[in-house]
């Protein structure tokens, strides 16, 4: 039986009640057609232990493998790819690197069951690094980190360049939210060239996407 409640003292703190597999993939049968973009992006700002989200990159990851799982590298740069698109905010610590740690084993197992020992750990520390930046402990009402030295919450952008390499750019939340034609559509959509486009707080030099962990050194 799915357990949907870990204590009644989160519930009555937090409101944290998990959402159930069933009404889960009801909701994304909604939007079916977006889960099934390696490419379209995923905001879930109250993600708890990654209900939803892990069932949205099962989605994007079935599609990758069909397309490209005959061929290791486009299988990691669209895997990579996949991952990157999906973003989650949660108040709760223990939640946060759940979430995480849900998101990477589904990655790391279809990779695993494809290429076996021909998978490369560099793809792993890649998938890591963008889950660590992607799925932010945070609270979404106030739009800043929790713990020490509460900061805005930024996330960041990954867009597929030239093939192999990859583009960083970050933006803070608050910006993101500042539009009402954004809060209307998913995080960091095509909006076109006659709408408020963000700025970015920070931009990254093209980096090869294997290699995304070392954009910070």
């Amino acid at each position: 039986m799915e357990k949907q409640v870990v204590s009644k003292k989160r519930v009555a703190d937090h409101g944290e009640v998990y959402t159930g597999k069933r009404e889960v993939n009801a909701m994304l049968d909604l939007v079916k057609q977006e889960t099934e973009r390696i490419e379209s992006r995923f905001l879930e700002p109250a993600c708890g232990t990654g209900n939803f989200l892990t069932e949205i990159l099962e989605s994007k990851l079935r599609v990758v493998e069909a397309r490209y799982g005959k061929s290791q590298l486009d299988y990691e740069r669209y895997g990579i790819l996949a991952v990157s698109s999906i973003y989650g905010i949660d108040i709760l610590e223990d939640n946060v690197v759940e979430c995480r740690k849900r998101l990477f084993h589904i990655f790391d197992q279809q990779y695993s069951g494809l290429f076996k020992e021909g998978t490369k750990e560099e793809c792993r520390n890649a998938v890591k690094y963008i889950l660590g930046r992607n799925i932010t402990w945070g609270n979404a009402l106030d739009l800043k980190t929790v713990g020490e030295g509460q900061e805005p919450i930024v996330f960041s952008e990954w867009s597929l360049v030239n093939g192999s390499m990859l583009k960083r750019r970050d933006f803070t939340f608050h910006g993101l939210l500042d539009h009402a034609a954004i809060k209307e559509l998913p995080l960091f959509s095509d909006l076109g060239d006659d709408v408020f486009i963000p700025k970015p707080v920070k931009e990254y030099p093209l980096i090869h996407f294997l290699r995304v962990a070392d954009a910070d050194k």
